[in-house]
């Protein structure tokens, strides 16, 4: 597993870290039940403090991508990605709300409105 780091992401490095799991973890490099380095080895293999991962494997956790039992390890969970996908959801359901409110309020129709998210959806395609 390759994390790599940037000391100029503007992010801190366990939010680096975190989202580049759940990256491996979406793209199927990583499938429900693949075992994850130890804190210990994956602080040692990217010159960081343990500390650092820890608070990554801790969000990890918490977000439901991976599962961690005392003297086995850290797995990538099961569940993983229909909570992401239902986050990913949630974030795309706020900024279509905020679209709909400057559309309302400046008297872009619903039809103008729905041509554009067309147009940029089928564009990344």
């Amino acid at each position: 597993m390759e994390i790599i780091i940037s000391n100029n992401a503007g992010r801190p490095i366990y939010e680096q870290i975190t989202s580049q799991i759940k990256a491996m973890i979406m793209s199927g490099e990583l499938k429900a039940g693949d075992a994850i380095p130890s804190m210990r080895s994956l602080a040692k293999s990217i010159h960081v403090s343990v500390i650092t991962v820890q608070k990554a494997y801790e969000d990890l956790q918490r977000d439901g991508f991976i599962e961690t039992t005392v003297g086995r390890g850290s797995f990538v969970s099961a569940q993983n990605k229909e909570f992401y996908q239902e986050e990913q959801q949630r974030i795309a359901e706020e900024h279509l709300q905020t679209a709909a409110e400057i559309g309302r309020m400046n008297n872009i129709s619903l039809e103008k409105l729905t041509e554009l998210l067309a147009l940029f959806y089928q564009e990344s395609e």
